[in-house]
């Protein structure tokens, strides 16, 4: 299975990128340092973890986060590494940043824009009660939210949230409405 590249070297800079064009082509690999300071695009996943009262887990980007730190996020999200789907990269990075495994459904892909960090962001969602553990290092803190109180609090506070988070709350709110298995 393609990934850890990083494994390579320790310093998560090195880490190498499919660089890929409008149409999610890869085009070349670059290192993360190149892809993040040149702005180009590549590749991620977002995993929307719902409890099943209908909550959903969002965490808080550690403070050594080199890209939106402290702000509000995805239950679990990630770069795709060179080589890598994003049906490999959802239930890595889940398990990597919370400690969770659980089924995973895709939802949609969305375009690199600025809006997305220059990433075609592909969007899982899973469903599970399993008590998340998280990664010290990736991971500030882990809240459960409903749908409303995020809405309440991106209206309040929208640089709380990371962009790419706050274009796939929009996207999941305009599109499915509610979490899964609410009426």
């Amino acid at each position: 299975m393609p990934r850890d590249n990083a494994a390579e070297s320790s310093d998560p800079a090195d880490e190498l990128f499919d660089v890929v064009d409008a149409d999610d082509r890869v085009i070349r690999q670059e290192r993360r340092s190149v892809v993040h300071a040149q702005g180009l695009a590549h590749r991620a996943v977002h995993v929307f973890l719902f409890n099943s009262r209908g909550q959903l887990l969002v965490q808080r980007r550690s403070a050594s986060k080199d890209e939106y730190p402290l702000t509000y996020t995805s239950s679990a999200s990630g770069h795709v590494g060179a080589g890598e789907t994003y049906e490999q990269c959802a239930p890595r990075e889940l398990l990597e940043e919370v400690g969770i495994e659980a089924p995973l459904e895709r939802l949609v892909k969305l375009p690199a824009s600025p809006e997305t960090a220059q990433e075609q962001t592909v969007l899982f969602r899973a469903v599970s009660d399993a008590v998340p553990a998280p990664n010290e290092i990736e991971v500030a803190s882990l809240t459960y939210f409903t749908l409303d109180e995020l809405r309440a609090l991106a209206a309040a506070d929208p640089a709380a949230f990371s962009p790419p988070f706050a274009t796939l709350l929009d996207w999941y709110i305009a599109h499915l409405g509610t979490a899964p298995g609410a009426h």
